[in-house]
């Protein structure tokens, strides 16, 4: 299950978003979340498994006709194609009237759920 970032998940949100690779200092991982947080066509959403644990985030940008992922990680026991498709559904089902598009480092991810959800 998705959920849209709230303050109080702030730090559940860093831990998360701390296993994306590019995300590994404290600085740029508060600069991230900063990021999101300075613009209402960017959101980070949450994603619980099976469990109703956090186990992923998504980082999304919204536009007109479609939603670009600009990243997504979830924890490494959890950390399969199956959960990147079922959080990728997911966003879809949030956005039935927009088109789920990958930037250069996740369009394979799209391309992969693409493939499999057709």
């Amino acid at each position: 299950m998705l959920l849209k970032y709230r303050n109080d998940y702030e730090k559940v949100a860093m831990g998360l978003l701390s296993f994306a690779p590019a995300l590994k200092k404290i600085d740029r991982l508060q600069a991230e979340l900063q990021w999101y947080q300075n613009s209402d066509a960017r959101q980070l959403l949450l994603w619980k498994d099976a469990n109703q644990d956090f186990s992923g985030i998504v980082g999304v940008e919204l536009r007109p006709h479609f939603v670009v992922i600009r990243l997504i990680a979830l924890t490494p026991a959890v950390r399969n194609a199956g959960n990147t498709n079922t959080i990728l559904t997911e966003l879809q089902d949030m956005y039935p009237e927009q088109r789920i598009m990958g930037t250069l480092e996740t369009t394979h991810i799209v391309a992969k759920w693409e493939a499999s959800h057709e």
